[in-house]
């Protein structure tokens, strides 16, 4: 948890540090002995001494309140002593004293104010990250047999925690991986993407097919749905995207997808880039609108070693940059891995396409925004078997042992 001692901190006080030490007084500071200066330097036509009601005005934007209570102090002290210097006929008296008295007073009421909207905002945020944190547990590194790296960036328009989730889950019939999008922010989408989440590691652990796993997650999104409608905290058009991988064990060179309303991964190696092929699933909380002919379908399609799986949420291909085009992953994708074929690899790929959504948007994303990288490990299995295969599952890939 991040705290603010007197101020100082939050985004101006951050910025304005050398060394890790504050420079926020020096602006006043300078202002001070400017005005004074060029008071003593003009002629009587051009009096500017009563403007140092501007002091606490400033500090009170960028200091602490203790800092800005000084320059409160400091201003009309300042303005009394160099009233005095003057010739008689020259000086303003009481009438600017008061006027730099009251200045001070409102510039430091302004800076309470402030600062304590500094703390709130950055409780807030302290906040989202934990509730973030706890949906999104830590991955341990070669979780499932799979090398993987991920990244979230929070939209700089919506100070909110967001709806974007994803998760690696071993189980009795291999490694399953998902990474979805729940319409909309708050803690409406938080709540769907926990409980997605909680289906999705109790039915990729025991459900033999990939389709199974999806029907399961349909299902919850809808009893959520309902009961969120029923408590009056939801309208009933709540949806997530989502992309469901399946890694099986017996088959190394295969992989198993199912796409529900999402962007069809993208897969990365050595020798190019391909899109998966495009799913027909509807997204999760939509099922009542998909014909009645089974589950959605599944993707079987050939993964050579060394090829990466590379998801992303909306918030990639949805980015744009000033003229208004959007960010053209894939071929920036390929143009990279062509120039380096280690730009393939899991952790360098979601930096790579971190840094360039950033750069395409200029630093503004227009919505959450989520890259989560995934690669089977040559010559390691999945993780089940012997060890988590003959138990049973509590949906974090550790079981009990049957009885």
């Amino acid at each position: 948890m991040r705290a603010v001692s007197d101020g100082s901190a939050g985004p101006q006080g951050e910025v304005l540090r050398v060394r890790g030490r504050s420079v926020a007084w020096v602006a006043p500071l300078l202002l001070l002995v400017a005005i004074v200066l060029v008071d003593f330097r003009t002629s009587s036509d051009f009096r500017i001494l009563s403007w140092i009601v501007l002091v606490p005005g400033i500090a009170a934007a960028i200091c602490g309140v203790w800092g800005t209570a000084v320059y409160a102090v400091l201003a009309p002290a300042t303005y009394v002593a160099a009233d005095a210097v003057l010739p008689h006929e020259y000086q303003a008296g009481l009438p600017d004293l008061v006027l730099a008295g009251i200045g001070g007073v409102l510039a430091t009421l302004a800076c309470v104010v402030r600062v304590r909207g500094q703390r709130r905002m950055l409780h807030m945020q302290d906040v989202a990250e934990t509730i973030r944190r706890t949906v999104l547990r830590p991955l341990p590194p070669g979780w499932g047999g799979l090398d993987h790296a991920a990244v979230y960036l929070s939209a700089d328009s919506e100070a909110r925690v967001g709806g974007d989730f994803y998760d690696i889950q071993i189980g009795l019939h291999g490694t399953r991986v998902i990474l979805g999008d729940v319409q909309g922010k708050g803690l409406g989408a938080v709540e769907a993407a926990a409980a997605l989440l909680g289906t999705f590691r109790e039915a990729a652990y025991h459900e033999a097919d990939l389709t199974s796993v999806a029907v399961c997650l349909e299902l919850r999104m809808q009893r959520h749905i309902l009961m969120r409608t029923a408590l009056g905290k939801e309208e009933g058009d709540r949806f997530a995207t989502a992309v469901l991988l399946g890694f099986p064990e017996e088959q190394p060179g295969a992989l198993d997808a199912v796409v529900l309303g999402h962007d069809a991964p993208l897969v990365v190696g050595p020798d190019g880039v391909r899109p998966l092929p495009p799913g027909h699933g509807l997204p999760l909380g939509l099922g009542e609108l998909a014909p009645a002919d089974g589950p959605p379908p599944l993707l079987h399609v050939p993964l050579a070693p060394g090829e990466t799986l590379l998801l992303t949420t909306d918030g990639v291909t949805e980015a744009r940059d000033g003229e208004g085009a959007f960010y053209p992953l894939a071929d920036d994708v390929a143009a990279a891995v062509a120039a380096d074929p280690g730009v393939a690899g899991p952790a360098r790929l979601v930096d790579f396409v971190r840094e360039r959504t950033l750069l395409h948007c200029g630093g503004h994303l227009a919505d959450d925004t989520t890259v989560f990288a995934v690669r089977r490990r040559a010559g390691v299995g999945n993780g089940v078997g012997t060890g988590v295969g003959n138990e049973v599952g509590n949906g974090d890939g550790i079981g009990r042992k049957r009885s």
